[in-house]
């Protein structure tokens, strides 16, 4: 669909060429009957190049396609007024085109999860400290031996302490056992020093798209899902939720950022010598997980304590890199 789309802006953007042609004489073209000044002629030159830089965005910074292509629309929608008898049928490719950029647009307006997730980002990215210290064997003393070994087999020894971490991922999703998948991707930006994690997910769910924000900050966590920015499907928040994202705050913590498990706020708890209890406590939300290691350090079980959760039991062969 994403390439059929595509298709229809570059050749809706190589039309707009013959309106640019015939204003400058450089061909004949019987398809234009009516006269088109030179004027005019270079909008139709403009709405060409903005279809085909949105076509090129869509492939390259797909966030961004709709800005370049809701100038095309615009002005391509001008000159096929002025020249009706002759182009009157590319208002229909205008549709086609302007509902995406509709939908690009609310996505980013200002009242949009986007938005929001770009804003707390920043936020967060401006607690940037002057000066991070390196990982050294002095941060691990207070740990169990088989975490010391974990981390030393992430490799965090000799690298900067994490302070926040980013990642994107791309997947399908579905709403249950019998549901259709549906593609999504995501983006998450979490933070140590201020415990926060901020999840954005977009997809489309029967060709409506659908954006979902998992916000957990200090102490709070809502959970919201709206359709095309604008219809509220799901809003969630309580002390459940506050208590089931502190337990994937900590499960990130240990899979994606191990050397976060320096923090002191963790609290360690050695059942056997492959196999420890971790408790974590953030803004009054305590959990606990049990982690199994394996004879090389890495995690090869994640078993969270929390009943909200228990989709956080994790079967690991490898460990993350720091």
């Amino acid at each position: 669909m994403k390439y059929l789309f595509l298709f229809i802006v570059i050749v809706h953007g190589m039309i707009h060429l013959m309106g640019f042609t015939k204003a400058f004489n450089l061909a004949t073209l019987e398809q234009l009957r009516a006269p088109i000044t030179q004027p005019v002629g270079l909008l139709w030159l403009a709405a060409a190049l903005l279809f085909l830089a949105s076509a090129v965005l869509l492939l390259v910074a797909p966030d961004w396609w709709w800005l370049p292509a809701a100038g095309a629309v615009v002005i391509s929608q001008g000159v096929i007024i002025a020249s009706w008898s002759d182009a009157k049928f590319g208002t229909i490719a205008n549709l086609i085109v302007l509902v995406p950029v509709i939908v690009g647009g609310l996505g980013h307006a200002p009242w949009s999860f986007r938005a929001q997730y770009t804003r707390d980002v920043a936020v967060g990215l401006a607690r940037a400290p002057a000066q991070i210290p390196l990982v050294t064997e002095a941060d691990l003393a207070h740990l169990p031996p088989i975490v010391q070994k974990y981390l030393r087999f992430a490799g965090v020894i000799g690298k900067p302490q994490v302070w926040n971490y980013r990642l994107r991922f791309g997947g399908e999703m579905r709403n249950g056992p019998n549901a259709a998948w549906m593609p999504i991707t995501a983006d998450q930006q979490s933070f140590v020093d201020s415990p926060t994690r901020l999840f954005l997910v977009e997809g489309a769910m029967s060709g409506l798209p659908f954006t979902g924000f998992h916000r957990y900050v200090t102490a709070g966590a809502t959970f919201q899902v709206r359709a095309v920015s604008l219809v509220s499907m799901v809003d969630d928040k309580g002390p459940e939720l506050n208590r089931a994202e502190t337990v994937t705050l900590f499960n990130d913590m240990c899979l994606m950022a191990p050397a976060s498990l320096i923090d002191r706020r963790i609290v360690w708890e050695e059942i056997d010598p492959q196999t420890v209890r971790a408790t974590y406590t953030n803004a009054g939300n305590t959990i606990s997980a049990m982690l199994s290691f394996d004879e090389r350090g890495a995690i090869t079980n994640f078993v969270s304590d929390s009943r909200e959760r228990s989709e956080d039991r994790k079967n690991m062969g490898l460990a993350p890199s720091c």
